[in-house]
């Protein structure tokens, strides 16, 4: 049975750093493209991140690009999400998330495993 787990969300103060782990279970998790997302209270969830199994190409939107920092562990199975200079806008539930197949989109429709989340919240 495919999972992922997402672990290191807590409070943090406006312009910390924090770095949330997602851990996958049941498959090999090199063969997925990999993607962060999150969602704050009356909001859409919005993609954040998102890196290929082989770690060579990253994608980051906007809101977070030069912020955030995407990345695999060494162990498989492992991915990271580095977060520096947060901000309130910053405060959601954070999700990991497998892409199975080609590219490195950005909907969420288009991947097939979900964790669960870990909650980020950034005091202003």
């Amino acid at each position: 049975q495919i999972r992922l787990e997402e672990s290191g969300g807590r409070l943090v103060q406006a312009g910390d750093s924090l770095k949330l782990s997602c851990a996958g279970f049941g498959y090999t998790f090199r063969r997925y493209t990999m993607g962060w997302f999150r969602q704050a209270p009356g909001k859409d969830r919005e993609f954040i991140a998102a890196i290929t199994w082989g770690g060579t190409t990253t994608d980051y939107s906007d809101s977070v690009k030069g912020r955030f920092t995407i990345s695999r562990g060494s162990a498989e199975n492992t991915m990271y999400l580095q977060m520096s200079n947060l901000n309130a806008e910053d405060t959601a539930l954070y999700y990991c998330a497998a892409h199975f197949g080609d590219g490195i989109p950005r909907g969420s429709r288009d991947y097939d495993y979900w964790g669960q989340g870990t909650q980020v919240t950034v005091s202003s």
